[in-house]
């Protein structure tokens, strides 16, 4: 029915150029890239379509609008993942098969799914764990993990450069240390993976330490420790200082000493950062 409405209004002499607002919104939903197979499917939007369809449903109340020629929100979250995937230019991203978007309706539809993201799915999917419940079972993950350490490890801590166009505002604070503008993102995850904790206000000059130092989490350990809670810590390397609730690598220790053994299991256990920021850079 959409594809008939659309054709007739193209079979006049009239241009592309003219078409209503409401035949372009037809033009828009003639092709559904969900109807895609999964693998081509994920090679555009980088997640499988079942996701996708998990995430409209979640967010659908926040990106829905009143009008007939309103956005939907499958269109709007599916052209945020095709930004995220590519990181180009947002009228690339809108001329995409099956999203067919302005440049001003993607940059829209990317900053409406972004906020309801943070609002909507960030803010109840990442939790640092504070129960004992919680912390019991963070422990049990990292004792069954492949690569397991000792006990009382609730997770993993790390920091990664996120390059980013030149600041307007304090531009030198952005110049990391390989010379190129970034923000510095602490991240903190389990064995598996799943995100736990994310701090990604820090501008690219500052040091894992510092983001560290004056990060909320480490308030957290700090007053479990002295609660009496002395069973419970984060594992880092050796950019962050040595405290009772975060342990790091020992430098300069002798092949197969106990510290140097010490040394081997702590990097195997944190290799789950690591390989999440792989996994992040890799899909987005």
């Amino acid at each position: 029915m959409a594809f008939e409405f659309v054709a007739s209004s193209l079979s006049q002499n009239e241009p592309v150029t003219n078409l209503s607002t409401v035949d372009r919104r037809f033009l828009r939903d003639i092709d559904n890239p969900l109807d895609l197979p999964p693998l081509e499917f994920r090679k555009l939007y980088r997640v499988r379509p079942g996701m996708v369809a998990d995430v409209v449903e979640r967010l659908e109340d926040l990106l829905k609008g009143s009008r007939i020629t309103a956005i939907s929100a499958e269109k709007q979250v599916l052209c945020a993942l095709r930004f995220y995937a590519t990181g180009c230019y947002q009228r690339p991203v809108g001329e995409q098969w099956g999203i067919s978007l302005s440049q001003s309706s993607t940059s829209r539809c990317t900053h409406k799914v972004t906020e309801a993201i943070h609002s909507r799915l960030f803010l109840s999917e990442v939790k640092f764990p504070m129960t004992q419940i919680e912390r019991q079972a963070a422990k049990e993950a990292f004792s069954l993990a492949p690569a397991p350490f000792v006990g009382g490890t609730i997770s993993a801590i790390d920091c990664t450069l996120i390059s980013i166009l030149s600041s307007k505002h304090n531009e030198e604070a952005y110049v990391n240390h390989h010379g190129y503008h970034s923000i510095n993102v602490r991240m903190i995850c389990d064995p598996n993976l799943k995100i736990l904790n994310v701090n990604a206000r820090h501008p690219g000059a500052r040091q894992d330490s510092y983001i560290w130092s004056s990060s909320a989490v480490r308030q957290v350990m700090q007053r479990a420790f002295e609660d009496g809670n002395r069973n419970m810590f984060l594992i880092g390397d050796s950019g962050y200082p040595l405290e009772p609730w975060l342990m790091i690598p020992l430098p300069n220790q002798p092949e197969a000493s106990p510290k140097f053994r010490y040394n081997e299991a702590l990097c195997k256990a944190r290799s789950p950062i690591e390989r999440l920021f792989g996994f992040l850079k890799g899909t987005w």
